[in-house]
């Protein structure tokens, strides 16, 4: 445990909240503005494509994580962004009763994945310095069931609002409604953080925009110099392809018509499939996951974690096969979906944060490396919408499995240059 650790709070009081507001504005935008769109009038194309595509920043990140290692701390990065997200989610919430709203909203929400992909950066930037190796094994379970009960809440329990609302107020009031609960979120986390939150380190001084552009290049240069890297860029683009394409689909696919091949859910039925079914099997499967690794050790438990991601993308096509109308069988395929999926995704952050930034730039290669991560998630979700009306559900999730098999035959041959769970000065 660093200096800073051990005088500023433990990490158990700011782990879960960071990784919270990490989490809910990627969630808003990737499931819960989904189904809102959908319930809107809007196509399943455009809504995959452009709920996709406003992604970006999240892959490109790394272009001005260099700028956030020299200027403030991150502390402050992580305040401000969460603010500025909280108030542009009051704007999208105002901005639904336009004639033109899709467009408004689609680029409000194009900010607020600029601003939350800025807070991920500092987030992760802090939890690398502030932890040593071995709390970082032991805090991945929390850090991954945090991240993602920002999914199961965001587009759970608030989607299953509104859908209730919906029913009572019409659609367009349920969520400028929920639109405006996220916004509030986000500005409670962003002031409880301004206490509990340690520094994540002393700002540098920038002497010119020259010397900015410079460490840019530096960051570049020195990431594609490490061992195996072309290697592990391949393995972590891979590592959530099948997901990419998933997961735009599956929840229009529940609210679709069974006539059109999907299960005919209202949006409360989706709400409490994620929220209720799936909420305690994630957090399970990601804590279970952070002690298995500390346990095994990342390389001997990597193709256990791929294959408990991966394989349970089988339940959406006996799903979509078989259309059954029973909600607890639907929720119990959701269960098995999101304890591998819980269990799965800490591997992928973990090999990210030992494999990949160690050095000299940590934070701006872990930026670089999720980054990396996303652009393999955001391109088979762009396309996900039109292959999906193309092919029929039933040959799309087939296609999911298919999508997932080269991460199997990468998982198991990967080579490892940091060795596991040991002090990270050791591997700096």
């Amino acid at each position: 445990m660093t200096k800073e650790t051990t005088k500023s709070s433990n990490p158990a009081l700011w782990v879960p909240s960071a990784y919270f507001a990490m989490g809910l504005p990627f969630i808003a935008i990737s499931i819960a503005s989904v189904l809102m769109f959908e319930s809107m009038g809007i196509s399943d194309t455009k809504i995959a494509f452009w709920t996709s595509l406003i992604m970006l920043p999240w892959t490109i990140k790394f272009l001005w994580s260099p700028v956030m290692e020299m200027f403030k701390t991150k502390k402050h990065f992580i305040v401000a962004t969460q603010l500025l997200t909280g108030l542009t989610f009051g704007l999208v919430a105002l901005s639904l009763p336009f004639d033109n709203f899709f467009t408004y909203s689609i680029a409000l929400l194009a900010v607020i994945a600029f601003s939350g992909s800025t807070n991920d950066i500092a987030t992760d930037g802090i939890y690398m310095d502030i932890l040593s190796s071995q709390l970082q094994a032991k805090y991945i379970g929390w850090q991954g069931a945090s991240y993602n009960m920002a999914k199961i809440l965001t587009s759970g329990a608030f989607v299953y609002l509104a859908g209730e609302l919906e029913q009572s107020y019409g659609v367009l009031n349920a969520w400028m409604v929920v639109m405006g609960i996220y916004g509030v979120v986000m500005i409670v986390l962003a002031l409880y953080h301004i206490r509990m939150l340690p520094s994540g380190g002393s700002a540098k001084e920038v002497k010119s925009l020259n010397d900015g552009f410079n460490t840019l290049l530096d960051v570049l240069r020195t990431f594609f110099q490490k061992k195996n890297i072309y290697i592990y860029i391949g393995f972590i683009v891979i590592y959530r392809f099948a997901e990419g394409f998933a997961i735009k689909i599956a929840p229009l696919f529940f609210k679709a018509s069974v006539a059109e091949g999907g299960l005919g859910l209202s949006t409360s039925d989706v709400g409490l499939i994620y929220g209720g079914f799936g909420s305690a099997a994630f957090v399970l499967g990601s804590l279970f996951a952070g002690y298995f690794i500390a346990w095994r050790g990342l390389k001997k438990a990597l193709f256990v974690l791929v294959a408990s991601f991966n394989v349970p993308f089988v339940m959406y096509a006996l799903l979509a096969y078989y259309q059954p109308d029973n909600l607890y069988i639907i929720g119990g395929a959701v269960v098995l979906e999101y304890l591998g999926y819980g269990f799965g995704f800490v591997g992928l952050i973990l090999f990210m944060m030992q494999q990949v930034a160690p050095g000299k730039y940590k934070m701006a290669h872990y930026a670089f490396a999720s980054g990396i991560m996303n652009l393999g998630f955001m391109i088979p979700s762009m396309i996900s919408g039109y292959l999906s009306d193309l092919i029929g559900y039933k040959a799309f999730f087939i296609w999911v499995l298919v999508a997932a098999i080269p991460v199997f035959f990468a998982a198991y041959f990967i080579p490892f240059v940091n060795p596991d769970n040991v002090d990270k000065k050791k591997i700096e």
